[in-house]
């Protein structure tokens, strides 16, 4: 058996060479007093590249969700957040542990809110209700779809939130496919956006870390809820140089992720139809659907397993692939291959 071939997230890629050594010779300093040259040079560039005033770096893109409701919200007020978003599901309930807000899961129709629903969802108002706070997006939406949403819908969307005083999070840890999808500079796609955060260490290959954009009196707040939960850090620089190189060279990466997923969902597409949806394949994520072949998704990751191939089982009928560096054209032909002997 060769390589492992991980597909269970695209976090499973490793820094690259002139990453290791960036890191190796980074100029570093106490970032907790802002002191960090490396660091302040990451944060800079970030906001530049989504326009906006400021940044922040952060070890993960779960802390950076966190801070960022911290920092805009009082105990006992409400946020509203997608059904199957990562910050609702996927974060060990941290809304309410450490921000003390009540969530509001909206239904989405192919990872888009009915305008109606959301306006209906918003509390203003009202004694025995929790006032809405911030609406929550996240693009790509779904993290076992991958789907992106456009300009049109953000920007729709963001007018409506404002409309109604309400502050606008992105959840943007895949932003960067989104806007390689849409072929659309980040700054436009987010330019409606109150703040964000966009992860380095997935598809982008930094080792660690995410950095969260905002205005200058966001981020200088943010930075209070950092030190809060423990964020604070010294000489940082080694981590943030690895972001530095990645926003500088891996972002071609992501259209190639992007082929290879689709490349992915046509093989197993020929395999059988009912296995994949083709047309949604349009980022780095596969979804597996094994509800019509009376196959159970925990027998296949088992199989898979036995050739050196990991997968993310959802449910015993759903299970998901992610495409990035770490997976090449060859592996996914090899993988085809291997499921095709499992399959027929």
């Amino acid at each position: 058996m060769g390589l492992i071939k991980d597909y269970r997230s695209d976090a499973a890629t490793l820094p690259t060479l002139e990453m290791r050594q960036a890191m190796a010779n980074a100029e570093v300093g106490d970032d907790f007093n802002g002191e960090d040259p490396t660091v302040n040079r990451l944060e800079k560039m970030s906001a530049k590249i989504f326009g906006k005033e400021d940044g922040m770096f952060v070890i993960s893109a779960t802390m950076a969700n966190q801070i960022a409701i911290m920092t805009s919200t009082h105990p006992g007020d409400e946020v509203l957040v997608g059904e199957e978003s990562h910050i609702y599901n996927m974060e060990t309930g941290a809304l309410a542990a450490l921000s003390g807000v009540q969530t509001r899961p909206l239904h989405s129709q192919n990872g888009q809110f009915d305008f109606k629903n959301v306006e209906k969802s918003i509390h203003k108002s009202g004694l025995q209700f929790p006032l809405t706070k911030v609406l929550c997006l996240e693009n790509t939406y779904d993290l076992n779809r991958g789907i992106p949403l456009s300009k049109e819908y953000m920007s729709e969307l963001s007018l409506l939130a404002h409309k109604n005083d309400l502050l606008v999070y992105l959840d943007g840890a895949r932003i960067i496919n989104a806007a390689v999808a849409l072929k659309v500079d980040p700054e436009i796609l987010c330019q409606e956006i109150d703040m964000l955060q966009f992860s380095l260490c997935k598809g982008l290959s930094a080792p660690v870390g995410c950095v969260l954009l905002g205005t200058k009196d966001f981020i200088k707040q943010a930075r209070r809820m950092r030190q809060r939960i423990g964020g604070g850090m010294a000489q940082a620089g080694h981590m943030a140089a690895a972001g530095i190189v990645a926003l500088k060279t891996m972002i071609p990466q992501i259209k190639i992720d992007h082929l290879n997923a689709k490349r992915l969902a046509i093989g197993l597409a020929n395999l059988n139809n009912n296995l994949v949806n083709v047309e949604n394949t349009l980022t780095n994520i596969v979804q597996l659907n094994l509800k019509n072949i009376k196959k159970d998704a925990y027998y296949i990751s088992s199989d898979l397993q036995k050739h050196g191939i990991k997968i993310k089982v959802i449910d015993s009928t759903t299970c998901r692939f992610v495409t990035h560096r770490g997976i090449t054209t060859e592996d996914i032909d090899e993988t085809i291959d291997v499921l095709k002997n499992i399959f027929l």
